[in-house]
């Protein structure tokens, strides 16, 4: 006969993984972030707004070889910018981080009210649309400043540059022969003798 202790033993064993294999199931990708002072923000993201960086609004110009400011800035000497290139990308850069600062401020306030009234429980749906629409207004607006400062520096940038600043970014295979034309050679015959078509 199997002695009580034994048993008691047995059966806490058996009942224990399963206990926390059903917990672990349920168990929430976003534990932990209840604790944020604005929930659907972490301190990076709150910190990337107030201080007006990208917080990856502009990707769709960075990695489709569109560079931004602040990087073409960074890589000014790597790329050879001129003094008068310098000088405009750096009014733009300027421009672009006033209004992204003005409006990544306002997107954190936004944000702070809409987890407060959440907070609160008094819902309703018409003050809970109205709240989503002016949130998603100044993201918007915030996500055009960045991308538009991007359509800017590309104008000044010669070619080369464009191509130096994406090889040094990652962004584009060196290797790839339709991606490097070298110096000199006509480039559409250069694809043409490589199948780039």
């Amino acid at each position: 006969m199997i002695s009580p202790l034994i048993f008691v033993f047995v059966l806490i064993f058996m009942s224990t993984p399963s206990a926390i294999l059903s917990s672990e199931k349920h168990l929430s990708k976003y534990a932990g972030q209840e604790t944020r002072s604005i929930k659907s923000l972490s301190e990076e993201d709150i910190s990337d707004l107030l201080n007006g960086r990208g917080w990856g609004l502009a990707k769709a110009a960075e990695l489709n070889g569109v560079p931004g400011p602040l990087h073409l800035l960074e890589m000014k000497t790597e790329i050879k910018l001129t003094t008068t290139q310098i000088d405009q990308i750096e009014e733009i850069y300027k421009d672009m981080k006033t209004r992204a600062v003005l409006l990544g401020t306002r997107l954190v306030e936004q944000e702070r009210d809409l987890d407060q009234y959440f907070m609160k429980g008094n819902f309703s749906n018409e003050n809970l649309k109205k709240r989503l629409t002016t949130i998603g207004k100044t993201r918007t607006d915030l996500r055009f400043v960045h991308l538009s400062s991007h359509f800017e520096t590309v104008k000044i940038v010669t070619p080369q540059q464009l191509e130096e600043y994406n090889a040094l970014r990652g962004y584009f295979d060196a290797d790839d022969p339709c991606q490097n034309i070298p110096a000199g050679h006509n480039a559409e015959m250069w694809k043409k003798h490589n199948n780039c078509e």
